[in-house]
């Protein structure tokens, strides 16, 4: 009697566990709406709705985002920050810069160059675990989205001149 009991309750709990892990976990969205989950990346929604970037984010990709934490932005100098905020296009394109086509898990990142939808090129290399894009260091790696990955960067990367 009381294995049946026994089998009956772990059975339960078990279908409970269950659901309720079904339930915390957000639903597959892209990339635009999965980053806005992101309490750390704030400052990256925003400047992205700013930009006008939105609905490249949210287009089919696949993209692989290297999005700068609110920490890399407060690390950002004052009069750039304001420079970038008076002229919607350089926002647009230093945060296009962060932007390569194709999805880049961390484990697929190989020391190489890639195009950026900026137009210019990143600088990707892995050693181990690590993740380095340019001069920024990978803080969070591969956060899914149904049309690509982000990974979150400790430094907001500026374009080389043209």
């Amino acid at each position: 009697m009381f294995d049946r009991a026994l089998i009956r309750w772990t059975g339960s709990a078990l279908l409970a566990l269950t659901l309720a892990a079904c339930a915390s976990a957000p639903a597959p969205a892209p990339l635009t709406e999965t980053l806005a989950r992101a309490p750390q990346l704030s400052t990256f929604n925003r400047l992205v709705a700013e930009a006008g970037l939105s609905e490249e984010l949210r287009a089919a990709g696949p993209l692989t985002v290297f999005a700068p934490s609110d920490e890399a932005f407060e690390a950002v100098p004052a009069k750039t920050m304001e420079a970038l905020l008076a002229d919607k296009a350089q926002l647009k394109a230093v945060l296009s810069y962060h932007i390569v086509a194709g999805k880049l898990p961390a484990a697929e990142v190989r020391n190489s160059n890639q195009k950026t939808l900026q137009g210019a090129s990143l600088a990707l290399a892995r050693a181990g675990d690590f993740v380095t894009v340019e001069e920024a260091m990978v803080q969070q790696a591969d956060i899914s989205a149904t049309n690509g990955v982000a990974h979150v960067v400790d430094r907001v990367l500026m374009p080389p001149k043209k």
